[in-house]
């Protein structure tokens, strides 16, 4: 007898630029949560920017630590180089 396949929520984790996105996404994976994404529509994407993502419900809080450490080692990498352009000029 076959039992039925367990049943997945997904919840919203947020929205990001494509590449923050694809940062976040290779660690969901390496940590095995689910996660799928969906990207404005030819409409939406006047005032939604980014890609939006999803993970399974019960591994939420893992996937927000990620999400936020992907997040700000991306923004301290983005300050650095704003920093040493700036020294350039």
């Amino acid at each position: 007898m076959s039992s039925k396949p367990e049943r997945l929520s997904t919840v919203h984790l947020g929205q990001y630029t494509r590449e923050t996105a694809n940062a976040i996404a290779g660690q969901l994976e390496k940590a095995g949560i689910v996660w799928w994404y969906k990207e404005p529509g030819y409409l939406s994407q006047v005032w939604e920017y980014g890609v939006r993502l999803f993970v399974d419900k019960r591994r939420l809080s893992e996937a927000k630590a990620i999400a936020d450490r992907i997040s700000a080692e991306r923004e301290e990498r983005r300050l650095a180089k704003e920093r040493e352009d700036k020294e350039k000029d």
